[in-house]
């Protein structure tokens, strides 16, 4: 049985919260809904009941379907009570358990009843209860009722109406867009909540309509809207509009702008904000657009709310990521707001200060902010350490002030995610300000003495390899490296052995000592450390005839490792030990993402080499296995790059074609791989006819044909063509397919001896710049970029036109150039005016490339890039500029 309720006034310790649902079980709850079937109706005790089975409903319980309907029924006889209370619980049952299209029958009637009730409460929730739980059917037999209550006196019944309105429209949109007239009548009413809830059920009706939104908003904007819940509506759908016809009008001219700026001055908070919100977010919006906006949000600044200070100050943190000059009138009132109870406004606060504050007043901002760090959850640290990395970029002689800050607090207790934003930050300060360097190092020297989080100190001992050897005085970091060997796990054990390395390579002087280091973590406890030790002697070497040459040895321990992972470990896998060594430039360089048979289309098998082989044997070495097996091409040489499957047919029709492009240096092989899905023939002698009569650089040299295709068994028919070598030729391909068809008896599987010649139209196909470039990524782009020849750059300037974001064009960029973006920079900020985009990539004859490119947008979507090309060879760095001109 249920526990009973207990009474606040009971003797219950202060600090339990109380709970009158506090151990109810569906069990007993249903045995207590036997009270509905008693004779004499006990209204409270029923109403009690319903609300327990509300809350089980609403915390997740599931009733069966024999439970469900025996409570539904149960239900249904509360109706014969006048209690209005109990009524109002029985609509939300009824809502609650949405019963089945042959259960509702038993209340419809009820409940149509009660819709044309003189009781105005019955009228509201029974048009609430029947629009959730009837069809389309009945929808046509009520639909009458429906448009009487949208107009009716009563605001709750108009309400009512709208607000099912708003539901049905997206289950029978064809019968609520008859209502347009009742719910236009409606957006006039004097009601605040009837016509928040007419213009929202207008606009819904009307959104794939732009034309009709804009009539909507330009009559509406006229001052006939007084629901502060409808004017903050009205201003959003106004700021929709306004951005979708920026693109059409011209510059100086914003449509209902003068509307948004009087709704600064509106008498209702909410409608105030909206609109100082809806200026900010305006696209190209100007600082003289800014300054009403920014003015009331001042204000709220100083409010006694916390609501709208936190609204408030939330917007301004927005708007000075893009016109910080346009804030730092505010810095006043948000520096009070640094010791706000409410630590979601302080942080905001103190960030949005970072964003706006000056040279000058970094200091004092410090030194509020260490006092304000301790009061705060991690969450909000990771914010305030981000602002101040970017605060120390904009002020780069401040970094001192800046760095202190960041040691000081990457001592104090945290979790990882903050500690990591911490040393990611310094990072970035070290890479990008070079007096900051030694600094910095010493600040994550000190953090890995005692750092509990291994991926933490494993980064730090990457980075210190690769900066600390460039320092003044490498040896001072040694001590820091070593103690790891000493007191660390084997993870950061192993990776401070390779750091040791680093440095004996870098720094000659340093040398002895370090192959004293490396000698004793010989007699490591761990494998991955011996081995690591016992390499890095050899390549170092410390035997004097074991290792190579210097640039044989920083090329090893600094170089980029520009083979996919997962290749490699592919290779390894199948490497059987010999007395021939592995080789690491026999491992595929192209980054697959799916298997041989992408793209397939429903219901179709894959054509050709269907499926991967068994084992882990990669895409590429199928290719070039059976592309090798055939003796026209090879003569061609080493593949050097396979395309995904291409369809030239549609889905579901006879014959199912898709062509993979295989490229060579001086050669392109098309392979058809084609299926029959018709049972009853059987093609011969198939082949493709291509017409490269739009790819002039092209010719062809070999035409492969498949001497038969039985149904649903794929094969493959072969055309190569010769290009320029080493030359990134691009050309339209028409194809169509050729062969012999003959009839299959269906009872014995036999084929005619007679076949009919036909052919069939597949889709063109297209060899794009694209194509001659492998997608291969560097784990460090500024150590690649530093570590290719500079007389090998090549660098021009574009103007790409108007386009309608920078991540637009930043996406079509890397598509144009098919290469690998590098550290996450395809990615573009929201709103961002200008971007870099770093990317890699190998050309056609094994040449590295790697691409840096600057993208900057104007007010008017002005598109302008800066592409700066290295590679190693400066011919290819001049074809990469051909290819971005061209395309």
């Amino acid at each position: 049985m249920a526990q009973p309720f207990v009474k606040k006034d009971d003797d219950l310790d202060e600090e339990e919260e109380y709970s009158p649902f506090h151990g109810i079980e569906k069990g007993a709850v249903l045995q207590d809904a036997r009270v509905f079937h008693d004779p004499q109706l006990d209204a409270r005790r029923c109403s009690q009941v319903i609300t327990k089975l509300l809350y089980l409903l609403n915390q997740g319980e599931t009733f069966t379907k024999v439970e469900a309907t025996e409570v539904f029924f149960a239900v249904t006889k509360l109706f014969q009570s006048k209690d209005t209370v109990l009524r109002r619980m029985v609509y939300l049952m009824i809502k609650e358990l949405s019963p089945s299209a042959d259960e509702v029958i038993i209340v419809t009637s009820s409940l149509m009843k009660d819709m044309n009730s003189k009781t105005d409460m019955y009228r509201a929730n029974a048009i609430r209860v029947l629009c959730r739980i009837i069809d389309g059917t009945l929808l046509t037999q009520i639909e009458r009722y429906l448009k009487q209550a949208i107009v009716d006196k009563n605001p709750i019944v108009a309400s009512a109406a709208l607000v099912s309105g708003v539901h049905l429209l997206q289950t029978n949109p064809e019968i609520v867009k008859r209502w347009s007239n009742e719910v236009q009548e409606a957006v006039q009413s004097r009601a605040a909540l009837v016509q928040f809830h007419a213009l929202a059920l207008l606009h819904q009706i009307r959104q794939n309509d732009r034309l009709a939104v804009s009539k909507l908003v330009t009559s509406l904007t006229k001052g006939s809207v007084r629901s502060p819940l409808a004017q903050c509506l009205l201003i959003r759908y106004t700021n929709q509009v306004i951005r979708e016809s920026s693109s059409n009008t011209q510059a100086g001219e914003r449509p209902f702008f003068d509307y948004l700026e009087s709704c600064l001055r509106h008498k209702a908070e909410m409608v105030v904000f909206e609109a100082a919100r809806a200026i900010t977010e305006l696209n190209g919006v100007t600082s003289r657009e800014l300054t009403p906006a920014i003015t009331v949000l001042q204000l709220f600044l100083s409010s006694s709310k916390p609501v709208l200070r936190f609204a408030a100050i939330r917007t301004l943190n927005k708007v000075a990521s893009t016109h910080p000059l346009a804030v730092t009138n505010c810095n006043i009132d948000m520096e009070s707001l640094i010791s706000d109870q409410n630590r979601s406004i302080a942080t905001l606060a103190i960030t949005t200060l970072l964003k706006t504050g000056n040279e000058s007043s970094v200091d004092r901002l410090m030194k509020q902010i260490t006092n304000f760090m301790s009061d705060i959850a991690d969450e909000f640290k990771i914010v305030v350490v981000e602002a101040i990395r970017s605060l120390c970029l904009k002020f780069p002689l401040k970094y001192r002030s800046l760095m202190n800050f960041l040691s000081n607090i990457l001592r104090e207790e945290g979790g990882f995610d903050y500690k990591k934003a911490i040393v990611d930050s310094i990072v970035i300060l070290i890479r990008d300000i070079p007096d900051a360097k030694e600094i910095g190092l010493f600040h994550l020297c000190e953090f890995i003495e005692d750092c509990e989080f291994t991926y933490l100190s494993t980064q730090i001992l990457h980075f210190l390899g690769n900066e600390g050897p460039k320092t003044s005085d490498p040896s001072k970091y040694i001590r820091y490296i070593y103690n790891r060997v000493i007191l660390e796990n084997a993870t950061v054990r192993a990776c401070a052995v390779s750091t040791l390395a680093k440095f004996g390579a870098m720094v000659d002087s340093l040398k002895p000592r370090i192959f004293v280091l490396l000698r004793r973590c010989l007699f490591d406890g761990d494998d991955e450390v011996r081995d690591r030790a016992t390499l890095y002697l050899n390549t170092l070497g410390s035997d004097a005839s074991v290792g190579g040459t210097d640039e044989d040895v920083k090329d090893f321990l600094f170089g980029p490792l520009d083979v996919p992972l997962v290749n490699l470990e592919t290779s390894l896998r199948n490497y059987e030990a010999s007395d021939i060594p592995f080789d690491i430039y026999s491992v595929p360089r192209e980054v697959k993402s799916q298997p041989l048979a992408e793209k397939k289309a429903p219901g179709k098998k894959t054509a050709g080499l269907g499926a991967p082989p068994s084992g882990p044997t990669s895409v590429v070495d199928a290719y070039e296995k059976l592309l090798s097996s055939i003796p026209e091409f090879s003569s061609f040489g080493k593949l050097f790059k396979s395309s995904s499957p291409v369809e030239l047919t549609e889905a579901e029709t006879e014959y199912s074609v898709n062509a993979v492009k295989h490229i060579f240096d001086g050669h392109v092989v098309f392979q058809y791989n084609c299926t029959n899905t018709i049972p009853e023939q059987l093609l011969e002698l198939v082949t493709v006819f291509v017409d490269a009569s739009e790819a002039e650089d092209f010719s062809e040299v070999v035409s492969k044909p498949l001497r038969t295709l039985p149904y649903d068994s794929p094969g493959q028919t072969f055309v190569a063509f010769e290009k320029p070598e080493g030359v990134p030729a691009t050309g339209k391909f028409s194809n169509l397919l050729k062969f012999v068809v003959k009839e299959v008896d269906p009872a014995t599987g036999e084929a005619e001896e007679d076949g009919v010649e036909d052919e069939y139209q597949l889709e063109d196909l297209e060899i794009v710049a694209a194509d001659y470039m492998l997608k291969v990524g560097v784990s460090n782009f500024k150590n690649a970029w530093e570590s290719m020849d500079p007389d090998n750059e090549r660098i021009d300037e574009y103007g790409l036109g108007v386009k309608e974001s920078l991540a637009e064009t930043v996406t079509a960029v890397i598509d144009i150039l098919g290469m690998q973006p590098c550290e996450g920079t395809e990615v573009v900020p929201s709103n961002s005016r200008s971007h870099t985009c770093l990317l890699s990539g190998i050309f056609v004859g094994n040449v590295k490339v790697l691409v840096r490119v600057s993208f900057g947008i104007d007010g008017s979507k002005q598109v302008a890039m800066k592409l700066a090309v290295r590679s190693e060879d400066p011919e290819v760095s001049e074809k990469i500029h051909e290819i971005v001109a061209d395309g």
